[in-house]
């Protein structure tokens, strides 16, 4: 005789949906929404229209940035007494950007399976259309708001070296304020592609300069994607710091890093793109 209902976890299905267009509602994830105990939803006055749409008569609970620890602990409790529980935000893939991660990690811990149910997602989508390169991307979300200066400077910073292209997310009204800080650290020529009603009748990918986007009246969501640094660019950024260095400071800058001199030497010769004999006679001479 198998266990009871009652004596069994239930399961967290993450159910992506639509960013706009409601065909990519996948047939997969509208048959588990009918089919759940409980759908978690990010706002439940806006999910209800897509659930209606489908004609989802699941019941419907709030899982948002407010509430998303207390709320997870309860959720949590509802599966491990044997509920079907999806999770579902506005628009998109769960998880992404979005407080989902935390019930996701807590169910973890519980021991409660996860298992996610693919379809849109903007990163993505935006990341496709932009036309850099796909190989490597970083996706850094919203960045944090210039009031937190030190986190924003830190967030920022982290993006001047990065050679994978380059993903964030951003409201209308904070949409100047961050091209202007990323311009300042990335350069006014460095290319950004600004997408914004993604799968929509109305969809727009505008490719521009950082100093060319200023000048782009801001109109609803963005995704922005920002082609990274090429390994050249970087090298010959590299090459510059040093020139303003001598060979001997060079040498010290890699003996207190705890290299050896050997170590240093070989590090300076490869940054300098001369030889070890040359270093060696600079510094013995």
């Amino acid at each position: 005789m198998g266990m009871d209902r009652e004596e069994k976890k239930g399961k967290l299905y993450i159910c992506a949906t639509p960013i706009g267009n409601l065909s990519d509602m996948t047939p997969r994830v509208i048959e588990k929404l009918k089919n759940v105990d409980l759908i978690a939803a990010e706002d439940t006055r806006n999910s209800i229209k897509l659930l209606n749409h489908f004609g989802i008569r699941t019941p419907m609970t709030s899982y948002h940035e407010y509430n998303r620890f207390d709320k997870a602990d309860e959720l949590v409790e509802k599966l491990l007494s044997g509920a079907d529980i999806a999770v579902i935000t506005d628009a998109g893939t769960p998880c992404i950007s979005d407080p989902g991660e935390i019930l996701v990690r807590k169910c973890i811990e519980a021991g409660v399976e996860v298992t996610s149910l693919p379809g849109a997602s903007a990163v993505i989508t935006a990341l496709t259309l932009s036309g850099f390169s796909t190989r490597r991307f970083v996706f850094e979300g919203f960045l944090p708001a210039r009031q937190k200066k030190k986190e924003r400077e830190a967030a920022l910073n982290r993006l001047i070296g990065e050679t994978g292209t380059i993903v964030l997310y951003e409201a209308p009204h904070h949409l100047k304020n961050t091209i202007e800080d990323l311009k300042v650290v990335l350069g006014g020529e460095r290319r950004i592609a600004l997408c914004r009603e993604l799968t929509k009748k109305h969809e727009e990918v505008l490719r521009l300069t950082l100093s060319e986007a200023l000048s782009i009246e801001p109109r609803g969501e963005y995704v922005l994607v920002i082609e990274g640094v090429s390994e050249e660019e970087l090298k010959k950024e590299k090459e510059a710091s040093y020139e303003s260095l001598s060979i001997e400071e060079h040498m010290q800058r890699y003996l207190k890093s705890g290299l050896s001199e050997k170590e240093a030497m070989k590090a300076v010769s490869r940054d300098r793109g001369i030889s070890k004999r040359d270093i060696y006679n600079q510094i013995k001479r």
